[in-house]
């Protein structure tokens, strides 16, 4: 994967270095603040996701400090991209504001104060949303070049951190982050968003052969390193979705479906053994009918006690953990931090963005719009993400931008 994706000229797009030096400057701000909002969801802790120390000791409130100031800036930097505060009229951020608003219910009625913090945190990412929206629906699909950019300074830290240390990168046989502590989900999340995009552009026309070939040639070694199976299926069903959409419209991908099912034809002979083995990431059969535990929480979430309100409303937002377990259930985590409320928002959320696609034109957007809202509803059975600040709910934003229609005239 490059730095940035090499989008070739087509029809009305225009290449960066043909922009004026004024235009360059705001979207490199805008590119600012979109890598703030990511650094923002990413995880922090002082030791890597196995336990051992990073292979750079970073102290605890650096590490917090890049995290959670990285919003604060975001917010800054996408002001100073807006000075004029003018938003886009939008049916998805009017449903995320929605639960920002339940957010607050729960945390203003007595004895359910929630995480007061988190909450206006999470006021503050719908904010600096909302305030990106003059550059939805840009033909130069400009944050999905941001997202692509981000993504591939991730990526490169955790090849990097094999390099420096590669007994912690895969400390219990799932590739991490070794500089900085990404888990496993998050690298597998990374390179299947990056992999999976960046092959939608190539077979929209829109990306070098060489880029595809080299996304692929990284991304998903990475992801099959990480043994992540969720990221692998989400991926393969999003590109999947993603290429029926285009099927009528680019030979290319009638050519790849081809050659695709050949390919899994003759895999599905000769590579069952490995496939099998590496879905099956050494779990016996109880692991694996409870998905490594995460049953077993769920059915905890689903016992506890809960009075009318908080049934309706939940106990607010938290860090989707019970009793210091990860819920890992985008629609379990929804119910226990919003209740009822939550879960029908998060629904709305996927089923507007699935509506929306299915009334555009056949395109490049639609395209990465249905992989990114495919990705993320199969990754929120065992994920959460999809109600509070995430890499996920980013998913979803730049899939709702890409749906919008096209911004005519530039804001400044």
């Amino acid at each position: 994967m490059a730095s940035t994706v090499a989008i070739a000229r087509h029809h009305d797009l225009t290449l960066v270095e043909n922009l004026p030096a004024e235009d360059r400057w705001l979207r490199r701000r805008v590119g600012l603040a979109w890598s703030l909002l990511i650094v923002n969801v990413l995880t922090f802790y002082t030791t890597t996701w196995s336990g051992l120390p990073l292979a750079i000791p970073i102290p605890s409130i650096l590490g917090r400090l890049i995290t959670q100031g990285s919003l604060p800036l975001a917010l800054l930097v996408a002001i100073s991209v807006n000075r004029r505060l003018a938003i886009r009229p939008n049916a998805f951020l009017c449903l995320l504001s929605l639960l920002v608003v339940a957010a607050f219910v729960v945390m203003l009625e007595p004895g359910h104060i929630g995480t007061i913090y988190r909450t206006f945190r999470f006021a503050g990412f719908v904010a600096t949303l909302w305030l990106l929206t003059p550059y939805w629906g840009r033909r130069d699909l400009l944050l999905v070049r941001c997202y692509l950019t981000a993504i591939t300074v991730v990526i490169g830290t955790v090849l990097l951190g094999i390099l420096v240390s590669p007994g912690t990168a895969y400390a219990q046989g799932r590739l991490e982050g070794a500089l900085w502590p990404y888990p496993p989900t998050q690298v597998a999340h990374f390179a299947a968003v990056a992999a999976g995009m960046i092959i939608l552009l190539w077979l929209c026309g829109l990306a070098s052969g060489r880029l595809c070939l080299l996304s692929v040639v990284i991304g998903v070694p990475v992801l099959l390193a990480t043994h992540t199976r969720t990221a692998l299926v989400a991926m393969l069903a999003g590109i999947l979705v993603a290429g029926l959409s285009l099927f009528t419209v680019k030979a290319r991908v009638r050519k790849l479906f081809v050659g695709a099912s050949l390919a899994l034809s003759i895999g599905a002979i000769t590579l069952s053994g490995f496939a099998t083995t590496w879905l099956a990431r050494g779990q016996n059969s109880a692991d694996l009918g409870n998905l490594t535990g995460r049953t077993n929480v769920w059915a905890q979430v689903l016992s506890t006690q809960r009075n009318l309100f908080e049934t309706i409303f939940g106990f607010g937002m938290s860090n989707l953990s019970f009793n210091g377990l990860s819920i890992d259930s985008n629609w379990l985590g929804a119910y226990m931090d919003f209740g009822l409320i939550g879960v029908a928002l998060t629904a709305s959320l996927l089923l507007f963005l699935l509506v929306s696609a299915y009334f555009q034109p056949a395109g490049p957007q639609r395209a990465i719009a249905l992989f990114l809202v495919v990705y993320c509803a199969i990754s929120s059975f065992t994920e959460t993400g999809l109600s509070d600040p995430s890499l996920y709910l980013l998913d979803l934003a730049l899939a709702a931008s890409l749906l919008v229609p096209i911004a005519h005239r530039r804001h400044a």
